[in-house]
């Protein structure tokens, strides 16, 4: 995935994302910014793994921060800790697809504990990081 964050990058396309999220939450206080920011990532990084999710999302997370004239720190750690939450499949992490069939566990059962967790990571996650990194 180190080529497509190089790819993204050199073709000006993580700008591009950045602008058009800038543009469609305009209206909205930084900390919702920062949170769906978050979510994305978070929704990422069940897909693929979490250092992908990172090497596409930090880039866009800078062209955000930079957009909207802030620090780029509590950007970066909001791709941090989503890109580590991936508890909604067993295929965002080898750890959820290791337990899978010995726990028989099926797909769904993810979501049962996974969004109430992840929903929970974003409600404190956010304070915590505007706290710590301020804009």
């Amino acid at each position: 995935m180190i080529p497509v964050s190089n790819a993204l990058q050199t073709t000006g396309s993580t700008n591009l994302i950045a602008n058009l999220m800038v543009n469609l939450t305009q209206n909205l206080p930084s900390w919702s910014i920062l949170a769906i920011l978050m979510i994305l990532t978070m929704c990422l990084s069940d897909i693929i793994n979490n250092a992908a999710t990172a090497l596409i999302m930090a880039p866009i997370a800078v062209g955000i921060a930079v957009s909207m004239g802030v620090s780029a720190d509590p950007f970066l750690m909001a791709v941090a800790v989503g890109a580590s939450c991936a508890f909604l499949t067993p295929i965002g992490h080898q750890c959820n697809a290791l337990i899978l069939g010995p726990g028989g566990y099926r797909f769904s059962d993810y979501w049962r504990m996974g969004l109430p967790l992840e929903i929970l990571i974003v409600i404190m996650g956010v304070p915590l990081i505007l706290h710590y990194w301020p804009l």
